[in-house]
This record gives C-alpha cells, sequence and structure tokens, in this order.
C-alpha cells in the first residue's frame, strides 16, 4: 500500500505467538536474527476448505477458493519471491540495514521499494549486499493522480531516479479520494498513467497499476467501476498491473477470474491473505486491521494464484501485510507457508 497507512480500527487483533515482538526496535531486531528461524512458526498455518466464490456479486470473504496444495508440489516464484517493503515500514525506519539483513535471513529474494527517491538508492544498495534483488519501487502516487500539487517529483525526474536504482518496474500504488470520484476523472488519471508509462518504458522500464479496494466500487452515475475504466483505458502496450488480491478480494472481484481476464497484462502480483468473515469494504480506511492475514490464514489460494500467475506471464510476486503487530514474524510465518516447510 503506497499511502499514508489507514484509520485505525479499534477492533482487537489477536494474533497469538507474534503478538509478543511488536514494533521491533534494534535490539529486538539484532536478537530476532539470532533466533532460529523454523522456531518463529511453530503453529503450522490453518488452510480452511474450499468453496468456489462467485463474482462480481459476492457481498463477504467468507469462504475460500481452494485448499492449499500438497508440501511437496511448492507454488513457482519461490527462487525469486519478494516482499513490498511497506510491511515492515516501522522497522525500516529505524534500521533499514538490519531490517533488511531480516528479510534474507527469513527466506526472501527481493524486496519491492516503497518510494522511488534518493534515500531509495542507498536501500536498493544495502539491499543488494544482502542478496536481495530490487526490481520495483512505488512512485509518488501523485505524480500522476496530482501532478501540479506542490512539491511533487515530475515524471521525468522520477523516471531519472528508478534508471539510477535500476529499477524494471514502477509501480503507481494509489489516487486520493477527491481525484478518484468520477469517471472523468479516472479516464483522465488513465491518461496520464499512459504518458508516464511511455516514458517509463521509453526508458526501457515498464509501468503498472497496484489496486487497492474502491477501484471496484461503482462510480457515481456510471455503470462501471474506476477498475473498468483502467482495463478499458490503460494501453496494454504501456501500462500493466500489479494485482493485490487481498484487495481485489475485498473489493469483491474474485482474484482468479480477474487474472484470467488479465492474462498477459499482469506482470506483478501482491500476495496476503484476507480474514474469513470480512464482508466487502470499498473505503480502505475502514478496513480493519486484522483482516489483514499472513499468507495461508485466510480465505485467498495463494499457492493457486502463484501456479496462474506462472501461466499468464506475472514476472514477480511480493509478499506484503499492511498490517501486522508483529511484521518480522509475519513474513516469517508467510514464507514459511509458501514454500511448504510446515505441515
Amino acid at each position: 500500500m503506497n499511502q499514508p497507512p489507514p484509520n485505525k480500527s479499534n477492533s482487537p487483533v489477536t494474533l497469538g505467538r507474534r503478538a509478543a515482538l511488536g514494533s521491533a526496535g534494534l535490539a529486538t531486531l539484532t536478537a530476532w536474527l539470532a533466533r532460529p528461524l523454523q522456531g518463529l512458526a511453530d503453529d503450522p498455518p490453518e488452510t480452511p476448505p474450499e468453496k468456489p466464490i462467485e463474482q462480481p456479486a459476492e457481498k463477504t470473504n467468507t469462504q475460500p477458493q481452494q485448499p492449499a496444495p500438497p508440501s511437496d508440489t511448492p507454488p513457482p516464484y519461490l527462487d525469486r519471491i519478494g516482499l513490498q517493503l511497506y510491511t515492515v515500514r516501522d522497522q525500516m525506519a529505524e534500521d533499514p540495514a538490519t531490517t533488511l539483513k531480516a528479510i534474507a535471513a527469513a527466506g526472501y529474494k527481493q524486496v519491492e521499494l516503497m518510494k522511488i527517491n534518493r534515500d531509495s538508492l542507498q536501500i536498493a544498495a544495502i539491499a543488494r549486499d544482502n542478496g536481495l534483488m530490487v526490481h520495483s519501487g512505488f512512485l509518488d502516487w501523485r505524480t500522476i493522480a496530482t501532478p501540479s500539487a506542490d512539491g511533487v517529483m515530475p515524471v521525468e525526474q522520477t523516471v531519472e531516479m528508478a534508471e539510477r536504482i535500476g529499477l524494471r518496474h514502477v509501480v503507481f500504488g494509489y489516487i486520493d479520494r477527491k481525484s478518484r470520484e468520477t469517471a472523468d476523472q479516472c479516464k483522465a488519471i488513465a491518461e496520464r498513467a499512459n504518458q508516464a508509462a511511455r516514458r517509463t518504458r521509453d526508458a526501457g522500464m515498464r509501468m503498472a497499476y497496484h489496486n487497492h479496494s474502491f477501484e471496484f466500487a461503482k462510480l457515481p452515475g456510471a455503470d462501471k467501476a474506476a477498475y473498468d475504466i483502467f482495463i478499458e483505458r490503460f494501453d496494454p502496450q504501456l501500462m500493466d498491473f500489479e494485482l493485490d488480491v487481498f484487495w481485489a478480494k475485498l473489493g469483491g472481484r474474485d482474484p482468479l477470474d480477474l487474472m484470467k481476464h488479465l492474462a498477459g497484462r499482469i506482470t506483478m502480483l501482491h500476495l496476503k491473505d484476507l480474514k474469513a468473515g470480512v464482508g466487502v469494504i470499498y473505503d480502505e480506511g475502514n478496513v480493519p486491521e486484522d483482516a489483514f492475514q499472513e499468507c495461508g490464514d485466510g480465505v485467498i489460494d495463494l499457492p493457486g494464484v502463484m501456479r496462474l500467475g506462472k501461466e499468464i506471464g506475472v514476472q514477480e510476486c511480493h509478499v506484503e501485510q499492511d498490517e501486522s503487530p508483529a511484521p518480522l514474524e509475519s513474513i516469517v510465518q508467510s514464507y514459511q507457508f509458501l514454500s511448504g516447510k510446515k505441515a
């Protein structure tokens, strides 16, 4: 999620063994690195039974899509599985070097940058020193949504910085509320995205749009949602999609169906699980914190998503968990589930 953190919910978050870690400081991070990774996830993740979900009429997210595959058939992308650094944003702010070392120790092979700016040059260098690839990063969403606002980095400068970092993918990942209220606004954003993507392509990179759930709500006076406009208006030769399956599911869309519909246009996936029983929520500020679950603890068939991704040309998969009281333990648990290290 490339935006300010959403409004916090007052709902209690009950995450068992993870709660003890909380927001890790430097001492806790150092101690964490010294612990065996297997010991951080003693309890196997629960995988609910399968029941297909129809869409787009779905109004609740209470049923899983498919059971997890047997542990001897792990999904693809594990040799390059990534982590979106927003998951560990507090730890990165306090000690990026130790945090990146912890990410590599957990098993991840690459990271996706929260921002494309001068600070990210150093972050990318530290990541690569720890054996982590850095192929993707988020530009300031205002560059496309509100380009005339004060202090916004122009597209040209953003592309130049992305080149210096050595990125392959530049991600446009949010639109503020007042800029997404009408179909005409969304059409204008799609055109500006195409223009920015042309500059990105000319520099040897690709631009992708990362969704939340607001894009799936019908726009006032229109028979379609913003995401439908983007599918129609994004130039397939210029603009790709980075599909966040959690937010798509939260917006009432079946991620697998959406992936099939956009085959060849999705270059990256964001992987996180959705707690059972959470209804469709379009307002990203009203999502309970415990709706965000580790991979394998919710209703989305993430191994199935990854297998389908391989079939339709997805290049990168990044784990992301927007909210967790213990992000470092969360990323270990998600990796172990996806890699089949836990039964």
